[in-house]
Formats: structure tokens, C-alpha cells, sequence
């Protein structure tokens, strides 16, 4: 038998080459194909609920004007609360910019007050003010009380005499705690103090004395005793 070369028709190469180029093609295709990406363009309004967001995913610029309000059903008025806010991106208020040292503020404001306070009873200083007593006086409670004792009148005079310095006579329990200061000698017929325990009529009455020893007594203001002035504090 004789075996000769086989050719092939035009018509066959043809339909060859058209099955090749179809399923090349296709093959390119679907390699070039790309999962389509979404966008805020692809996403139809309303078409995803609150949900299926991930929270805190949205920051509040990008919400719409009055959404929150209408959210929880206020309207447009309601106000915002602590819920809806997040303190981390607040700036200090003006108010509380002073805040942090309103406590030292305040301390500072006790501890002046204190020190007038201990300035007061120490009586060199009051607010700031240089004072202390005249040579010849104590500072005792407050004031300035003579060290030693004027010679005997009786009581009214007695004021008179004070008060013409600026000064006035002593309240009876403070003269007696004044004598048992160290260095301190009452006059031992008794001393004047400012207290009129009795009054039995026109010009008549009884004042309070103070002893030696400290000892409270009351005598006629037309008898005389001793008497000291206490004078207020100078600068």
C-alpha cells in the first residue's frame, strides 16, 4: 500500500487556529479578571445598617449634622451627654485652665490666714504691719500692759487717767492671769480692773479688784488701789 503525507485542508488550519486563539483568550481572561473593590460610590444609601459597623470605625466629623440627637430620639435640640463624647479629644475648658492649682491657690490663702492669725497673738506683725509695745509695757494678749503699777486713786479716776493715754483699765480675770506671768508683781494692796460687779445707786457702785495673789475681790470705786493700763498695740 502506498502511504503518502497527510495534508491538511485550509479550511481545517483555520478552524484549528480559531479553537486555539477561544481558548487562549479565555484563559487570558480570567487571569486578568480582578475582584471589583467597593467604595463608598458602590454603596447604596441606607443599604448597610448600624450593625455591621465596626465601632469606632467612623470618627464624628464624617456624621451627619444632628444625627446623634435624632438617634436617641431628642431631636436636633437634645444635648449631647458622656456617652456620645469622648473625653480624650477635649481641650481644657477655659475655666479649668487654672483648675490644677486651685488647691496651692487656696492653701496659699489658709496658710496667710494662719499666719495672721499666729501674728496676731505673737503681736509683732498684724497683716503685714511692723507693731509691738512702748518701753515700759508687756505684750500680753493682744495689747501692751505697763509692767509695773500707778500710784493708788480710786476707780474712776483710775480711768480716767488710762483713757487719756489711749489706754483703759484691765478685765479682772485677764489682770489675774497677767500676774502670774514670770517677772509680773501685782501691788499688794490690790490693783483696779474694769468690772463693776455692783451698782447700789447714783454714783455708787463696786469694781472688781485683783490681789497679790491673784485673788478676785470687789471694793467701793471711792477706796483707792493701784491700777495698770492697758495700751494697744503701736507701729
Amino acid at each position: 500500500m502506498r502511504h503518502g503525507i497527510w495534508r491538511s485542508s485550509p479550511a481545517l488550519v483555520i478552524a484549528a487556529l480559531a479553537l486555539f486563539v477561544a481558548l487562549g483568550g479565555s484563559v487570558y481572561a480570567a487571569k486578568k479578571v480582578k475582584k471589583p473593590r467597593i467604595n463608598g460610590k458602590t454603596i447604596r444609601a441606607k443599604s448597610i445598617p448600624g450593625n455591621r459597623l465596626k465601632p469606632r470605625s467612623i470618627p464624628a466629623n464624617r456624621l451627619k449634622r444632628g444625627v446623634l440627637a435624632s438617634l436617641r430620639g431628642g431631636g436636633a435640640a437634645a444635648p449631647l451627654t458622656g456617652v456620645d463624647i469622648n473625653e480624650l479629644t477635649l481641650a481644657q475648658v477655659p475655666s479649668a485652665a487654672h483648675a490644677d492649682s486651685a488647691d496651692s491657690a487656696q492653701s496659699a490663702v489658709d496658710a496667710q490666714t494662719a499666719l495672721n492669725a499666729v501674728n496676731a497673738i505673737d503681736a509683732k506683725t498684724v497683716n503685714g504691719h511692723s507693731v509691738g509695745c512702748l518701753p515700759g509695757t508687756t505684750q500680753f494678749a493682744g495689747s501692751c500692759w505697763e509692767n509695773a503699777p500707778n500710784s493708788a486713786v480710786d476707780a474712776p479716776t483710775a480711768a480716767r487717767k488710762c483713757a487719756a493715754r489711749g489706754a483703759s483699765l484691765p478685765e479682772a480675770l485677764l489682770l489675774a492671769a497677767f500676774a502670774e506671768k514670770p517677772g509680773v508683781t501685782l501691788d499688794e494692796g490690790d490693783e483696779w480692773s474694769s468690772d463693776i460687779p455692783v451698782i447700789s445707786g447714783e454714783d455708787v457702785y463696786a469694781v472688781t479688784t485683783v490681789s497679790l495673789n491673784s485673788s478676785v475681790y470687789r471694793d467701793l470705786s471711792t477706796e483707792t488701789h493701784a491700777y495698770r493700763c492697758v495700751l494697744p498695740l503701736v507701729n
